[in-house]
């Protein structure tokens, strides 16, 4: 029985310095910076990225508000890759006023493996660009979103991540949690960590990357997660990634808790694959480099690890009290606090960021009580990535016909 105590005292303080550590870097969120100094002052070339399969529902309303950008329009090239597409995409993509690139390889289909197809014929080709943003086919782009990004690129940012928005927050309870999740994130991981000079991370779509970048480094992801891959990737090298609260891009969430749960069992998986591939690139890049910047990217790399070890100390607990070493009211409390922990924090902190952020929280209600269903889900999801983790990519289909101007 001494064993399970000093085992339980052990994961306590594992976990508790684990949250601690993001809560304490969580408040730096609302510390306000003098914005930075530009280092030049030009009006960059902008190359738009669309990988899409199969989206002829929605491309055309993305490609129409990138050619409304506030942005000289001989510096803003929009290109969409057709990848593996067995539906008018090209075709709707083009009359849209895109440059089409059609890609056939079944066997590789995930984004990753269509931007790295894309960008090795661009070097080929010897394109001159400054800079590229990525975006899914069912985003559509605030007109303000390049000039945002150009502003980065002067200031010196050399792979900035944009505010992703969410185009149908109050659709069902699923797009509800989506917004909540991602809202939260913004603000109290990305935008605290780029606040003390830390480094977010990149959420898949909306980004820009400085094009020498690309030239020199390729792109050259393997996981279901690219977007956080790339982040890892340049965390290990000592690079801090930058957020553009004004560069907005909004994406479409999905209607239901089926396609949810395929969406976010991939992102699982991904993290799972992110941390085999890269937490030993991350630990020797703590050594090697020794800033926080690189600790903090090898942390964010334990969410999984200390799921576990939080699963572990619930059954520790269970184990000491099966050995008459706690009393019911000592494991009720126990397993209380991760029930607090879990599913009442989420959603008071929803509330919190819809107060800071001057969002209303009347359309929000739904959302927000059927929130701890949608994290409660996640920790099933976790253990289902890392028990069986299915690494086949399956499409999310994107219905929902909004254009910008429904968004102002």
């Amino acid at each position: 029985m001494e064993y399970l105590y000093i085992l339980q005292q052990a994961l306590v303080w594992i976990i508790t310095i684990f949250w601690v550590y993001n809560i304490g870097i969580s408040v730096c969120s609302l510390i306000k910076f003098k914005e930075k100094p530009l280092l030049v002052n030009k009006e960059h070339k902008f190359m738009a990225l669309i990988p899409a399969h199969n989206e002829e529902k929605v491309v055309a309303n993305l490609v129409e508000s990138l050619r409304k950008q506030n942005y000289p329009k001989d510096k803003l090239d929009i290109y969409v890759i057709a990848d593996n597409c067995t539906d008018n995409t090209a075709e709707v993509a083009r009359k849209a006023g895109a440059i089409v690139y059609e890609r056939t390889d079944p066997d590789h289909k995930t984004k990753g493996y269509a931007m790295q197809w894309f960008f090795n014929k661009k070097i080929e080709e010897k394109a001159e660009y400054d800079a590229v943003c990525v975006f899914d086919a069912d985003n559509i782009v605030d007109s303000e979103f390049i000039i945002n990004m150009n502003k980065k690129l002067c200031q010196g940012e050399e792979v900035v991540q944009g505010y992703r928005d969410i185009k149908n927050p109050a659709d069902t309870w699923v797009t509800a949690g989506y917004a909540l999740f991602y809202w939260t994130m913004h603000r109290f991981y990305h935008l605290a960590r780029y606040n003390i000079g830390l480094s977010p991370l990149l959420n898949g779509t909306g980004f820009m990357v400085k094009y020498d970048l690309i030239k020199e480094e390729g792109w050259n992801t393997k996981t279901l997660t690219e977007d956080i891959e790339f982040s890892l990737i340049n965390i290990s090298k000592g690079r801090a990634l930058g957020w553009a609260t004004d560069a907005k891009v909004y994406d479409e969430q999905p209607l239901g808790f089926k396609q949810s749960w395929t969406q976010r069992t991939r992102w699982s998986v991904g993290h799972i694959q992110c941390f085999k591939y890269y937490v030993k690139d991350l630990a020797k890049s703590v050594v090697r480099n020794k800033k926080v910047m690189n600790v903090d990217g090898l942390l964010y790399l334990m969410g999984m690890p200390i799921l576990i070890v939080t699963l572990a100390l619930l059954g520790v607990n269970l184990a000491i009290y099966l050995g008459d070493g706690m009393t019911i009211t000592g494991l009720i409390w126990n397993y209380a606090k991760y029930i607090v922990a879990t599913f009442l924090i989420p959603p008071l902190t929803g509330i919190l960021t819809l107060i800071l952020d001057k969002r209303p929280v009347k359309p929000m209600v739904k959302g927000i009580l059927c929130y701890p269903i949608f994290m409660g889900s996640w920790i099933l999801i976790n253990i289902k990535a890392l028990i069986k983790p299915d690494t086949t990519w399956e499409k999310i289909e994107h219905v929902r016909d909004i254009k910008m101007k429904e968004m102002t």
